[in-house]
């Protein structure tokens, strides 16, 4: 299992998500592919976005029902690094007044 390929992010569920919660968003996900909803289509990760097809909602679930699979796939989700789609926060306006005290020179 890789980063891209984990269950969470493919399910687009937390790693707290209940066992239910794990095969209720499968079916409602296997329903909107199959109708070819454009949400479903792709999905996040920290790596970026991912095409999501019915054989890898299908392998997450069947990953999330294995205990020691799911506990590595909880793992990777949890310390998972932020999304590369998400634009990097601005620097700090205090920074510039510091570095201002401390002498530096833009």
């Amino acid at each position: 299992m890789t980063l891209v390929e984990n269950p969470f992010f493919v399910l687009g569920l937390s790693p707290d998500a209940s066992r239910i919660e794990i095969e209720r968003e499968a079916q409602k996900l296997l329903g909107m592919l199959e109708l070819g909803f454009e949400a479903a289509l792709t999905y996040t990760t920290p790596l970026g976005s991912r095409e999501r097809t019915p054989e890898a909602v299908r392998a997450a679930v069947a990953a999330l029902r294995d205990p020691y699979q799911r506990l590595l796939a909880e793992l990777w989700a949890r310390h998972a690094p932020a999304s590369l789609d998400e634009a990097p926060p601005p620097p700090a306006a205090a920074s510039s007044g510091l570095r201002k005290r401390l002498g530096w020179r833009p």
